[in-house]
């Protein structure tokens, strides 16, 4: 099964008032693979993710997991598992109930609930209110959650921010390891250098368009990705950031 398309995008768009934030955006995700999910700040990529997950209403275009809208499939928490926040977490529960309660939601084997604090590496911290979590352990605990009904996707939102460098290398192996089972992976990142060691293709956007969607051999062939990157996109700092601080205002502004 592996090659074949499980995410699949075809012409999302999406406006707050005036601003488009996706516009026309095509791609496609193959099934046993991680691909990395760029652009510069504001380029609509967790407006993006949102479509995906049914979270946002696409203006128009569709956005199909193994074929069907994110709301008709028939166990979702079981075929997608989600991190699109690392702070969606009630802080007077400790890590262990809030796990239980997912797990009851999610129709999920309690015994998994072991299982994925041990994989995530929170054992030691399953009794802990969550309110006293680094961003770092919100992140694993995020993964927990995405992971406990054994879902064959995962789609996440920088789940590397607040990881020290010993957890970004945890992360890489995690996310390798899931797709080397069969697992498929689509994952937002701003840390080029290890996407690049963890990625098998990219799908890069700007202003909310597609700018390439390649394998990363294929993009990296003549240089590294963080070059080919500013290449398509030809931002600076300076204008990712005043792009960002331009989408956050108008999406407050839309609400």
């Amino acid at each position: 099964m592996a090659g074949m398309a499980i995410i699949q995008a075809h012409g999302l768009t999406k406006n707050y008032g005036s601003v488009r934030a996706v516009a026309d955006l095509s791609f496609s995700v193959e099934r046993g693979s991680v691909t990395g999910f760029l652009g510069p700040n504001g380029a609509g990529k967790t407006t993006t993710l949102r479509m995906l997950l049914g979270l946002v209403r696409a203006d128009a275009g569709t956005a199909a997991i193994n074929g069907h809208a994110y709301a008709g499939l028939p166990e979702p928490l079981h075929q997608v598992g989600a991190v699109l926040e690392a702070s969606s977490f009630h802080p007077g529960r400790t890590a262990r109930n809030h796990l239980r309660i997912q797990a009851l939601a999610a129709a999920a084997d309690p015994a998994r609930i072991d299982e994925v604090l041990d994989l995530v590496q929170l054992r030691r911290a399953a009794g802990q209110r969550i309110g006293g979590f680094s961003l770092g352990m919100r992140q694993r605990l995020g993964l927990a959650t995405a992971l406990l009904a054994d879902p064959e996707i995962l789609i996440l939102d920088e789940p590397a921010n607040g990881l020290d460098p010993e957890g970004v290398r945890w992360l890489r192996g995690l996310l390798r390891g899931f797709a080397a089972e069969g697992g498929t992976v689509l994952v937002s990142s701003h840390m080029l250098a290890e996407t690049a060691q963890t990625v098998d293709s990219v799908v890069i956007v700007d202003h909310g368009r597609l700018v390439r969607q390649a394998p990363l051999a294929e993009l990296t062939a003549h240089g590294g990705l963080e070059d080919a990157f500013l290449q398509l996109t030809g931002h600076s700092s300076a204008t990712q950031a005043t792009q960002a601080t331009q989408a956050t205002q108008a999406t407050e502004a839309w609400k």
